[in-house]
């Protein structure tokens, strides 16, 4: 049972029980589109004329629309419902090390068009270049009235209520603000947020099937870095200083390798992209990651990628085999500090590492068989969220999806 906190609430109006009930409806016809007005008015067990007084607010909101007609025994045809998605569209931005990558994709998160470009790693250039960017995009697509926002993403913490940049070691950026000026050259709102937090979102608000009725979830993104985003009752937890999930930088290893926070030995330094290809060259992690893009190493001059480097597993590289195996061995360990932590329902892993999966799958599960408390929790089922889908892109798009099907605040 939630506690009513005394000092922030929101108290009922008259308007407030319709309120709630026209979101209900809302996100039950998201879950079972295309429905009609009588399988939606059972599902909430009220009369017709309430659900067609909800529906027709709805479809003035501009939320939905009614679309085919279906088959009947006798009687009326039903007319089904439908979220509105295709012309509410959304930018997703993913910032990361490597590269930045820029989706423009409707409010289902479907894809519309994808592109990819070197990062600038200082702010304002950044968001020069971005700002250009989507602009050009949306004028090609001829989007620009129909995008409701930007969403923005990146490896680091992000205080949510102001978006600034609190710090993003990969990134090598500390108290950073860029959303006031991306909003300013675009004229669109826009929302940021740490990577893997807006995974966990997109994982609740973009995705149907079993992510509805699971409630207490993590998000694991393995990328540039390693991240965590944590629903725990349907809801994102955040922390304090918006601190929450940064398993990436628990200590695997006393005195280990330097991370880039500046502590030793994190279960990012063993886990993480760069670190699985740094173990593949024998490089050092840090002699890699100090050197900006397109400087001469083995990372960038043979532009070697997780995706090449599963590929060279795959065509049996023994080297590569075991610089993959041995991530897997640390993933386990970093899971297994997750589940004794907070025991959750299932896990959803993102990133290129998934690719190689059915390569680590056992390695991972034995890690937990040794290390979990309870013999049970080793069984706690993980899934994998394909970078086909783009899952931090998504999250991105998220950012600006979800507050449109969110509960209300109230109490």
């Amino acid at each position: 049972m939630r506690k009513i906190n005394t000092t922030d609430f929101n108290v009922a109006r008259r308007t407030t029980s319709r309120d709630i009930n026209r979101r209900i409806a809302l996100n039950l016809i998201r879950s079972h589109e295309p429905i009609s007005r009588a399988d939606l008015a059972r599902k909430m067990n009220i009369g017709r004329g309430v659900v067609t007084i909800l529906i027709n607010e709805l479809i003035k909101e501009n939320l939905i629309f009614e679309g085919a007609t279906g088959k009947a025994l006798r009687g009326r045809k039903p007319t089904f419902l439908f979220v509105k998605t295709d012309d509410r569209l959304v930018v997703a931005v993913d910032i990361r090390y490597s590269c930045t990558y820029l989706m423009l994709t409707n409010f289902a998160g479907k894809q519309i068009v994808l592109e990819t470009f070197e990062t600038n790693l200082d702010p304002a250039r950044l968001v020069d270049e971005l700002s250009e960017r989507i602009r050009r995009m949306l004028d090609y697509h001829k989007a620009t009235s129909r995008c409701e926002g930007i969403g923005v993403v990146v490896p680091g913490n992000v205080d949510h209520q102001t978006g600034c940049i609190i710090r993003a070691p990969t990134l090598g950026w500390q108290e950073v603000s860029i959303i006031e000026k991306l909003a300013a050259k675009t004229g669109l709102p826009v929302q940021m947020d740490n990577a893997p937090k807006a995974c966990a979102l997109a994982q609740t608000w973009l995705s149907r099937n079993e992510a509805t009725s699971v409630q207490n979830f993590v998000y694991v993104s393995v990328s540039d870095g390693v991240g965590v985003g944590i629903i725990i009752n349907g809801e994102l937890l955040r922390g304090r200083d918006s601190m929450a999930g940064e398993f990436g930088h628990i200590p695997l290893v006393e005195g280990g390798t330097l991370c880039s926070c500046g502590k030793r030995g994190c279960w990012e330094t063993y886990t993480s992209n760069l670190a699985t290809i740094a173990r593949y060259f024998d490089e050092d992690l840090n002699e890699i990651r100090t050197k900006p893009p397109g400087k001469n190493n083995n990372l960038q001059t043979l532009q070697l990628t997780m995706t090449d480097l599963i590929a060279r597993a795959r065509a049996e590289d023994a080297k590569a085999l075991a610089a993959i195996k041995e991530t897997g061995r640390y993933l386990g360990c970093g899971l297994a500090i997750i589940i004794n932590t907070l025991n959750p329902e299932r896990i959803y892993l993102g990133g290129e590492i998934t690719g190689a999966w059915d390569l680590i799958a056992d390695i991972v599960r034995d890690e937990l068989k040794n290390r979990v408390i309870v013999e049970s929790a080793a069984r706690t089922p993980i899934q994998i969220a394909t970078t086909i889908e783009y899952p931090r892109l998504r999250g991105a798009a998220a950012l600006i999806v979800a507050p449109t099907f969110a509960a209300l605040e109230i109490a």
